[in-house]
């Protein structure tokens, strides 16, 4: 890729204005696979100020030239998912078959949402005498992580092109090179100069720059809750709108009815799916008091069943997690679970045999885990799930509201209304029951300390609008 130092600025691929760099490491083989620019306050500048200016025009475009411009993009984004599933499984360290499968899809899948959303879409609205108009919100600051990281860029970027915004975007520096190919595929599909600009940077610098400047009309963040009150911190003075997806330690409650044996081992397939690095993880398993041995059992035979492995071989389900530092956190909080006295069933610290290389963590399972111990309380954003028993659904609902967090939830009952009665209880932002999966329609968004606003289909696309009242509009009815 001949741009990876180089930021895309006004519809150019322009020469940063430090010498500053950083390598981009495979977390597979731990060796270096490129080098991208870090920005500084000066890169912030030129590309807010392009993205203003291109706003005025931008913004008054008709609702069928942006849905020109989505599906050009579409038919793009379609012919180069191979090379983004390459550069993902390289940069991240996600499995071929999941980059493939899972990662570089739902980019694609939210851009095809956002036209069905678009097409329906009446931003004008008669309110009596007063007229309702929906507007684009402005320039848009938007800031991604480096877990999901297509899928995060896309969903933020499909709805502020859709809603006429303009925006810089910040890529995760640690995985951030298919952030420059999406780039390169928006400059094909013809997005305006200006309305689309990538700047590669750390959080302390061009994310602060980009939170704080005062031509920056919303930030759109996605990334841990420390680093989600620093961006709010950042933003408060200009008083600019904020939507923020951060962090979660999602409860999966199995009621006594559910097909356990299943019901358990879905879980902790689906506590692992990633690396465990996906901030909805059902990393909380909570079962009945009496059937915890029993859980614990299933669940140690599922995690075995969790190959670690090269990313590249067909039987590999996860791969490593994407850096040193991200192992060696998910290492301490290992160690931390087996010191304050949880039972090790799956797992536990260092590499999984054969793996001398590469930042692999085991497949681990801690069981009887009460719900006030670090591994219950932190989110360890690696493949280890914590099994917590209760005593009925009333515990079990309690349970999962104590924490923090309120990003997703998990609900598996035999009988379908106890099941959403159950979940109508969490509080949090989605709800998963009997294993249903994603929906790119339905809001994703958390409770408390897992953010504000919302992303993904109608309610993300209304979080780039801003809603004017014109009043006396219409001569009132004589």
């Amino acid at each position: 890729m001949s741009n990876q130092r180089k930021f895309y600025i006004d519809g150019e691929w322009v020469d940063p204005s430090t010498d500053a760099a950083l390598d981009v490491v495979n977390p597979a083989t731990e060796h270096v696979i490129g080098q991208i620019a870090l920005g500084g306050a000066r890169d912030v500048d030129a590309a807010v100020a392009a993205a203003k200016r291109a706003f005025e025009a931008y913004s008054q475009t008709a609702k069928e030239e942006r849905l020109d411009l989505l599906r050009r993009i579409i038919d793009i984004y379609a012919g180069r998912m191979d090379e983004l599933a390459e550069i993902i499984t390289a940069e991240m360290g996600a499995p071929a078959s999941f980059s493939s499968g899972a990662q570089v899809p739902s980019g694609l899948g939210h851009f095809k949402t956002i036209v069905k959303v678009l097409e329906n879409f009446e931003f004008e609205q008669d309110l009596g005498s007063s007229l309702l108009v929906h507007e684009p919100i402005g320039v848009c600051a938007l800031i991604t992580p480096w877990n999901w990281p297509i899928n995060q860029i896309t969903c933020k970027v499909a709805p502020a092109l859709a809603a006429g915004c303009t925006m810089v975007l910040k890529p995760s520096e640690i995985a951030p090179l298919n952030a420059l190919l999406l780039a390169e595929i928006l400059d094909e599909a013809g997005v305006p100069p200006g309305v689309f600009n990538l700047v590669n940077g750390d959080g302390p610098t061009v994310g602060a720059a980009l939170s704080a400047h005062p031509d920056v009309d919303m930030v759109s963040f996605t990334g841990s809750t420390r680093a989600g009150v620093e961006v709010a911190k950042n933003a408060a003075p200009t008083v600019k709108r904020v939507a923020q997806e951060l962090g979660g330690k999602s409860a999966n409650i199995i009621l006594d009815d559910a097909e356990f044996a299943k019901a358990v081992s879905r879980g902790v397939f689906a506590a692992c799916n990633n690396s465990g690095q996906s901030c909805n993880a059902p990393t909380r398993m909570l079962v009945p008091h009496a059937r915890m041995d029993e859980a614990a059992e299933i669940a140690a035979g599922a995690a075995a069943k969790v190959s670690v492995g090269d990313p590249d071989a067909d039987d590999t389900r996860i791969g490593p997690v994407v850096s040193e530092t991200q192992f060696e956190k998910i290492q301490r909080l290992i160690q931390e679970g087996i010191d304050e006295g949880a039972q090790l069933v799956a797992g536990g610290t260092g590499r999984p045999d054969g793996l001398d290389r590469g930042y692999y963590v085991k497949p681990t399972v801690f069981s009887h885990v009460s719900n006030d111990m670090t591994v219950a309380r932190e989110e360890i954003f690696g493949p280890v799930l914590v099994l917590i028993g209760y005593e009925d659904d009333d515990d079990a609902v309690r349970i999962a509201n104590d924490t923090p967090y309120g990003l997703s939830g998990y609900v598996s009952a035999g009988d379908s209304e106890r099941g959403r009665s159950v979940a109508r209880r969490i509080r949090s932002g989605q709800i998963h029951l009997n294993g249903a999966q994603v929906d790119f329609r339905a809001p994703f968004g958390g409770f408390k300390q897992s953010g504000n606003g919302r992303e993904w289909g109608r309610f993300g696309f209304e979080e780039f609008l801003e809603v004017k009242a014109i009043l006396g509009y219409h001569e009132a009815a004589t």
